[in-house]
């Protein structure tokens, strides 16, 4: 399990907390399809997060 703002942050898609805030904010981030906003919402192997026309899909490790 990982948070949305740390993955985000591991991805190098924003440097700190306060970036993945505003990110959330200004782009669109959708969670398996469904828009998300929650920086703490937990993901989970099998999880696909696209944002800014990047997706990213988690997968256990």
């Amino acid at each position: 399990m990982i948070r949305l703002g740390q993955l985000l942050k591991l991805a190098g898609l924003v440097g700190s907390g306060g970036d993945v805030r505003e990110l959330l904010a200004m782009e669109r981030v959708l969670v398996n399809g469904e828009p998300e906003s929650r920086r703490g919402r937990q993901l989970h192997p099998g999880d696909e997060v696209e944002v800014a026309g990047q997706v990213i899909r988690l997968s256990a490790g």
